[in-house]
C-alpha cells in the first residue's frame, strides 16, 4: 500500500474529510492484520489534509492523544478514514479522525480506531505574524456517496525529473478508484478488463493533491463500466485543475475468478446506471 487513496469531501471550514484505502499484505503482520504504525500514519495524513483544506496554511503535527484501538483491519479490507476538525485556536487545530473497515463481499464493516490529533499552522510571509486561523464553523454528518474520490499527495519518488507525476502512478491512482467503485457498488470481487482511451491535459506537480473520482455508468451482466477523472489541486489556493479522464471495465468474479453476474447482488434495475440517476 505505497499510495494513500482515499475518498474525500470538502474539509473546508469544520466538514468531514474522509480517506479509502486497502489492505494489502505489505502492510500487514503475520496475522493478516494491518500494521498499527500504517494505520496511525494514515490517520495523521488524513489529519494533516483536512486541517490543510480546512485553513489553507501549512501545518505539522505537534502530537496525537486517545488512539483506541477497537478491532483490526484484514488483508482485502477496504479501510475508510474520516478526519474532522472540531477546535480551532489562533494557531492550533484539532482534529478528530476515525477509522474503519469494510468486507469486499458482502460489504460488512466495523469501526477500527479513533484518535484526537493536535496540528499546528506555520505560515509564511509577511502576513505570518499576524496570521490566525478562520472560525470554525458547525460540524456535518459524512454519507456514502456512489462517486469514489481518492486522494494522495504526490511525493517526489512518484514524478520526474522536471518534477511532474509520471503517467503510470497516474493510470493507477485512477485504476484503483475504479476498483473501489466497482467493489462498493456489486459488493463483490472485481478484477479489471480493459481501459479505454486516457486522456492527460495537464501535468501535475509535486505537492499537489491528485483525486481520482470514479462513477459506475453502466452495468452489463458480470461487467461495469466506470467513468473516472484525474484532478489536481494546490493545498494552499485551492486551485483545482482536470488532469485526465478514463474509462475502466471492471468485472464481477468469484472466489476462482470466473465471472459471475453483478445483477445478482444489486437488483434488476441496476442495468442502466445512468438512466436510474436521470
Amino acid at each position: 500500500m505505497t499510495a494513500i487513496t482515499t475518498i474525500v469531501q470538502s474539509a473546508e471550514h469544520g466538514s468531514i474529510t474522509s480517506l479509502i484505502d486497502i489492505v494489502f499484505p505489505g502492510d500487514t503482520n503475520r496475522h493478516g492484520t494491518l500494521f498499527g504504525g500504517a494505520g496511525l500514519a494514515r490517520m495523521d495524513r488524513v489529519a494533516f489534509i483536512a486541517a490543510t483544506r480546512f485553513a489553507r496554511a501549512p501545518f505539522v503535527t505537534a502530537s496525537c492523544e486517545r488512539v483506541d484501538v477497537r478491532q483490526s483491519a484484514r488483508i482485502g479490507h477496504i479501510v475508510e478514514f474520516t478526519a474532522r476538525p472540531v477546535k480551532a485556536g489562533r494557531r492550533s487545530l484539532t482534529v478528530e479522525v476515525e477509522m474503519a473497515a469494510e468486507t469486499i463481499v458482502g460489504r460488512q464493516r466495523h469501526a477500527c480506531t479513533r484518535g484526537i490529533f493536535h496540528m499546528v499552522s506555520i505560515p509564511e510571509g509577511e502576513e505570518a505574524a499576524h496570521y490566525a486561523l478562520p472560525e470554525l464553523l458547525s460540524k456535518e454528518t459524512s454519507g456514502m456517496s456512489d462517486t469514489v474520490a481518492m486522494v494522495d499527495i504526490v511525493f517526489p519518488d512518484q514524478a520526474n525529473s522536471i518534477g511532474r507525476m509520471f503517467g503510470g502512478e497516474a493510470i493507477a491512482c485512477m485504476t484503483k478508484a475504479a476498483f473501489v467503485a466497482a467493489s462498493r457498488y456489486s459488493g463483490k470481487l472485481v478484477v479489471l478488463a480493459s481501459s479505454e482511451r486516457i486522456d492527460f491535459a495537464r501535468a501535475i506537480k509535486i505537492g499537489e493533491i491528485v483525486e481520482a473520482e470514479a462513477r459506475v455508468e453502466r452495468v452489463g451482466r458480470s461487467s461495469m463500466s466506470i467513468e473516472t477523472k484525474l484532478r489536481s489541486e494546490n493545498l494552499l489556493t485551492r486551485e483545482r485543475h482536470v488532469t485526465a479522464t478514463g474509462c475502466f471495465t471492471m468485472v464481477a468474479v468469484d472466489r476462482d475468478h470466473r465471472p459471475i453476474p453483478v445483477r445478482d447482488m444489486v437488483g434488476a434495475d441496476a442495468l442502466h446506471v445512468s438512466q436510474r440517476r436521470a
